[in-house]
């Protein structure tokens, strides 16, 4: 039974086992976000959302081998690495913002529809990182 484990391991069976598991606590997350948005609760929605984004750079950061931190500089890393373009890590910095502005009550500084848009990226952004 060990050697049968360690062959899945070594084959990255695991991993992609791991992979969907995650994929569905986000995805449940993301269908929590968009309830609460539906709701009239855009702040809980913006900052439930920004969860599973900074969790996800975070996975992201470990699987290259990056140290991980604050959302900015691991997104930062993650670009200068060619995880991805400049203008996603521009998006993942604009997405980032409108969760800070949750996290400390500033409804002014976004509507519904920006937090609409960011589940929407975030699903995306996602999809694309757990594939």
């Amino acid at each position: 039974m060990f050697h049968a484990a360690q062959e899945d391991f070594e084959g990255g069976y695991l991993s992609s086992v791991r992979n969907l598991v995650q994929a569905e606590v986000f995805s449940t997350e993301l269908e929590q976000a968009n309830e609460l948005l539906a709701a009239g609760y855009r702040m809980p929605a913006a900052v439930i959302c920004g969860v599973v984004l900074e969790t996800n750079l975070r996975a992201l950061c470990e699987a290259c081998g990056l140290g991980v931190g604050k959302l900015n500089k691991m997104n930062e890393d993650l670009a200068k690495a060619g995880r991805y373009n400049s203008l996603v890590q521009k998006r993942i910095t604009t997405l980032a913002a409108i969760r800070n502005s949750a996290a400390h009550g500033k409804l002014t500084d976004f509507d519904d529809k920006d937090v609409r848009s960011m589940i929407e990226d975030v699903e995306r952004l996602v999809a694309g990182w757990l594939s």
